[in-house]
């Protein structure tokens, strides 16, 4: 056999066949591919066991030999039973396999091996089902060439099943079709296929950090003799795997540094100067920290990349748009009346119009009429459109707010300067560099109001430069949290609704948040955290029963004799946008009571009369989007009050999650929390094929060190050796690296 590379076809490796299935289960496409699927888990098969007793449901492992062998077409599905009988002497035990007629050939009456695997109890026999061995050569010489006696053969034999015994045995992430046993074997052929594997990772580095080489690692992450095997191998492999992704991190931050854009220096008598000479309050300490640092980037020759993450309500969005005056300002290369743009990219058409409003109402009609600020969104009319679409490419419109559109095609940019992304995670890379594409380098400023613990930010934000608003402006009264479980105390929950009446009579408004528009029908894109906890096998999953929505609860509150002539509304993503826009107007107005909405309201939604909120199965919620949704109340003079309603049971993981909430009010906090439940599979993201999450071996929640450690490692080496002359392996990793689109992949979390 030829001697294989890791970036070897696979089909040429294990036969088309089973690289066939490892492709439809997991798209491996090269040996590279397999060998980094690494297993989950190591079996012990335990010690020696006499085929008298063997217990069922316990894993055994038995020196043995073949009885006899028969093979027979399966009755209720499809293919043949191979059905192999052992015996060590006393007892028989039978082992079976399906659709695996080659065993036959190794198999046969008289052959004498070691046989491990779950012990089963089909109709009174017992049987191990596709059980690991391997089998003694009956044959076998000594070394000096003298053929080996009787008791020696069994010396020899006893020893090595107790080595057989005693050897851990890879269990991977397997599927139906590619069960576990299957991809071990086609390892093993890599393995012994492959001609020795180059490492990337330069010597020195390797001894400084106490990593084994990587040919070295690979072999005994898959065959390991002892379990200090295994061990030692998947700590250096899971440093590697660190050390490789803050590597590619810190290389993509310093290419973009090094990329030419256009300076955007603040102006003195300007556009900045005008809006904060009229704001009515002073900026935070964190706001200012924060716009000083963005204003100074701004004005550099190289683009900016900056992640800007605060509280709800901490007022991220003055900071942008403060950033967006100063690009406004008219430049050196620019017409006295002509300034750069910017576009506020934001993920719903509710959330656009809103900060379109808020803008608008910001700035003040004088700096309103001086940089024009536009709405364009998917739905607007024909003629609005084209209207906008000019303004836009004259560049009269020096900040454009709007969703998904912006990134279409037909907008074409005068002179786009600063790209402000709203709760970037809403957005995959593709789409944000589509809008990028339309400018010269232009600077970025992504912000999420859901807090990103310091290891998660490292681990999937670490190209971007990063600064936190952790304080609140003053003034702001807070919002109180229960949890109302409605079937350990159904009085609370009717005092829930008592509640809304109350709040209403005062002259206050009341949002009531759904998981479903109707009967089961989610907003597109939000996931129900129970669904994957109950396919993990996890305890979060409630009962099955019709998720609370807004159809069925507005029918529900207008019924009520005491909410009789109460204004209610709904608010849907299914609504058309003017519908949408006409009743979030009304209720910014005053003009409805009762808002009964989805998740639409989630982020960017400011009614400061807004002073509780009741979430009917809030269990079906993620901490994250129910810190976000109590952050809509508590917004002006009146203290907020959130009650989150769940029929979630003691104890349970879903139970958790809404008492975390209901237990803090710092995001921060509650983002370690929520990294504990989800792990990091959820928020970096998963890759498109087989469901895998991005990273292999490291858990942000359990690696921060580690991670915060490779990092600096990497940055030393940058440092030393910024294009890695001395380091061509790790040079054409980052090659590889950017190929696979794989740092996009962690950027979608």
């Amino acid at each position: 056999m030829s001697t294989a590379t890791l970036d070897s076809r696979l089909d040429g490796v294990v036969g088309g066949r089973t690289a066939g299935v490892l492709r439809t289960a997991f798209g491996f496409e090269s040996v590279r591919d397999l060998l980094w699927h690494l297993p989950r888990r190591y079996s012990n098969r335990g010690e020696l066991t006499p085929l008298i007793g063997l217990p069922v449901g316990e894993h055994a492992t038995v020196l043995a030999q073949v009885l006899d062998v028969r093979e027979r077409r399966m009755q209720r599905r499809n293919g043949k039973l191979l059905e192999v009988r052992i015996t060590d002497g006393v007892g028989t035990l039978q082992l079976t396999f399906f659709n695996q007629a080659w065993r036959i050939r190794e198999l046969v009456p008289g052959a004498r091996g070691i046989f491990a695997g779950k012990v089963s109890d089909y109709r009174g026999q017992l049987q191990l089902q596709h059980p690991d061995y391997e089998l003694f050569d009956r044959h076998g010489e000594a070394q000096s060439g003298v053929a080996l006696g009787e008791q020696q053969q069994e010396e020899l034999e006893s020893a090595a099943a107790r080595a057989f015994a005693e050897r851990p045995v890879p269990i991977y992430p397997a599927t139906a079709k590619a069960p576990s046993w299957s991809i071990q074997r086609a390892v093993e052929l890599a393995l012994d296929a492959v001609a020795p594997v180059a490492d990337p990772m330069p010597r020195e580095l390797r001894e400084a950090e106490g990593i084994i080489p990587l040919a070295q690692a690979l072999e005994q992450v898959h065959r390991p003799e002892r379990a200090e095997d295994w061990r030692s191998a998947r700590d250096s492999l899971r440093f590697r795997e660190a050390f490789d992704l803050q590597l590619a991190l810190l290389d993509r931050r310093r290419r973009f540094g090094l990329a030419v854009g256009t300076p955007r220096p603040p102006v003195e008598g300007g556009l900045l100067a005008a809006f904060d000479a009229a704001l009515p309050f002073a900026l935070t300490a964190g706001q200012a920290a924060a716009a000083e640092t963005i204003s100074r980037e701004l004005a550099e020759p190289h683009p900016m990349h900056r992640l800007l993450q605060g509280e709800v309500g901490s007022g991220k969005t003055v900071v942008a748009l403060r950033a967006m005056l100063q690009v406004a300002e008219p430049g050196e290369s620019c017409p006295a009346d002509v300034g750069g743009q910017s576009a506020l990219l934001a993920p719903t058409e509710v959330l656009a119009g809103q900060h379109y409003r808020s803008v608008v109402e910001a700035l003040g009609p004088a700096l309103v009429e001086r940089v024009k600020p536009v709405l364009l969104t998917s739905r607007m009319p024909a003629g609005e459109r084209r209207r906008t679409l000019l303004e836009i490419a004259s560049g009269a419109a020096r900040i454009v707010i709007g969703t998904h559109a912006l990134m279409a095609d037909g907008v074409s940019f005068f002179d786009l300067g600063l790209i402000v992304v709203d709760e970037q995670h809403r957005f995959g890379v593709e789409q944000r560099e589509a809008l990028r594409l339309k400018g010269a380098e232009p600077h970025v400023l992504a912000m999420t109001a859901t807090p990103i613990p310091r290891t998660v930010a490292l681990t999937a934000f670490g190209d971007l430069e990063s600064s936190v608003i952790r304080d609140l402006p003053p003034g702001r009264q807070g919002t109180e949290t229960f949890v109302v479980p409605i079937f350990e105390k159904p009085r609370w929950a009717e005092r829930a609704w008592l509640r809304t009446t109350e709040e209403v009579a005062a002259g206050r408004q009341v949002y009531v948040v759904c998981p479903a528009i109707a009967a089961n029908t989610r907003e597109e894109g939000d996931e129900d955290p129970t669904s994957a906890e109950a396919a993990d096998g996890g305890e979060g999953a409630v009962p099955a029963r019709p998720l609370a929505s807004v159809d069925a609860t507005v029918a529900e509150l207008r019924a009520r004799p005491d909410f009789a002539g109460l204004r209610i509304a709904a608010l849907t993503g299914a609504m058309r946008s003017e519908e949408k826009d006409a009743v979030m107007r009304a209720f910014a107005a005053g003009e409805i009571d009762v808002l009964v909405a989805t998740t639409v309201i989630e982020v960017g939604v400011n009614v400061p009369n807004a002073s509780t909120m009741i979430v009917r199965d809030a269990d079906r919620f993620g901490i994250a989007q129910l810190h976000q949704l109590r952050g809509r109340v508590g917004r002006g003079a009146h203290a907020g009050l959130c009650l989150l309603l769940t029929a979630a049971e003691p104890e349970s993981l879903a139970r958790q999650r809404v008492e975390a909430v209901a237990e803090t009010s710092d995001g921060f906090v509650l983002a370690e929390r929520d990294l504990e439940f989800r792990r990091e599979g959820d928020i970096l993201g998963t890759a498109q094929s087989g469901g895998r999450s991005t990273l292999r071996l490291l858990r942000v929640a359990e690696h921060g060190e580690l991670i915060a450690h490779a990092r600096e490692v990497a940055a030393t080496l940058l440092d030393r050796d910024p294009e890695l002359e001395s380091a061509p392996g790790l040079a054409e990793l980052l090659r590889r690296e950017a190929e696979q689109h794989r740092l996009e992949n962690l950027a979608k979390s």
